[in-house]
């Protein structure tokens, strides 16, 4: 789903970038432009990008315990 109209960002595009190392929203803003214009998408990308820090953390505890 699109979050951010103004740049035409997916929750995707929000998790991919997630997966290959930004951890903040400032990462985020850099690489994907995420709440750079009118920021009404903000608290729905630090949301997405906070859940898939979670699932990025619960795979690598997954993969050190097999």
């Amino acid at each position: 789903m699109y979050v951010c109209l103004c740049n035409a960002v997916t929750d995707s595009q929000i998790r991919q970038a997630v997966h290959g190392g930004a951890t903040r929203m400032c990462d985020l803003r850099r690489e994907l432009g995420i709440a750079s214009d009118c920021g009404k998408c903000a608290c729905m990308a630090n949301q997405i990008r906070k859940d898939a820090q979670i699932e990025l953390s619960s795979c690598s505890v997954a993969r050190n315990a097999a």
